[in-house]
């Protein structure tokens, strides 16, 4: 009795037991596609391939190969996912096209077969980057000299990046924001005559914009602001 009731656990266990994976960190810019790979190189005949998304598990792709279905769920949730998605029907990979921010989140991928294996995919989607704007800063008497002027680097409506000041290659300040879409700005005082080159970099995990100033045209004159060209 007791090796019949072990032999049962043993094979329920077998046939159950789970194998996960880390969460994988995912980044893609807003408008492109992303794969979200299944690493495997065929599914399996009895080999049960499900996709879920965001913390409701929402099962957004289904393929049985048993059952000869394969499926998107393209409305599910509230039809975020309405011709954008894609399965590979070989390894269960999906792909979502022309993304964008409401398709950031988690996604689940569990394989029923001889054994549940489970891998989650940590899905982050940044905009398309502004270039910086650089201008004097006429109203500042920060400046210590008269040799000095203020310039001012600025961004509109970002989220997600850091806005910073680089001499040469040496970083001189920097500041960032996260959920919340703000604009962003950062002085920095220069000599009239710096012949340095400075830079004002605006960057998110996978891209970056860089505006170089003008010193001379910038410092020469106080009568209005002048945009860097």
């Amino acid at each position: 009795m007791f090796v019949l009731f072990c032999l049962c656990w043993c094979s329920l266990t077998g046939v159950f037991a789970a194998e996960t994976n880390e969460i994988q960190s995912v980044s893609v810019m807003e408008g492109d596609s992303v794969t979200l790979n299944s690493d495997l190189t065929k599914i399996h005949e009895d080999d049960d391939i499900l996709w879920k998304f965001g913390a409701e598990k929402s099962l957004i792709a289904k393929i049985s190969k048993e059952k000869k279905i394969s499926s998107t769920y393209d409305d599910v949730p509230d039809g975020r996912f309405r011709d954008r998605l894609k399965l590979d029907h070989q390894t269960g990979s999906l792909t979502i096209t022309d993304i964008s921010n409401e398709h950031a989140g988690l996604y689940k991928l569990e394989i029923n077969g001889a054994k549940l294996t489970i891998k989650t995919f940590s899905v982050s989607v940044y905009a398309h980057l502004p270039t910086p704007n650089i201008i004097r800063d006429c109203s500042s008497s920060s400046s210590s000299s008269p040799q000095n002027c203020s310039l001012v680097c600025s961004v509109l409506n970002v989220h997600h990046v850091t806005l910073s000041w680089f001499k040469g290659n040496s970083l001189l300040s920097s500041i960032s924001v996260s959920d919340l879409s703000i604009s962003l700005s950062l002085p920095l005082e220069v000599e009239y005559q710096d012949k340095n080159t400075y830079s004002c970099v605006l960057n998110n995990p996978i891209s970056n914009q860089t505006r170089h100033p003008n010193i001379t045209q910038l410092c020469h004159t106080c009568a209005g602001p002048k945009e860097a060209k």
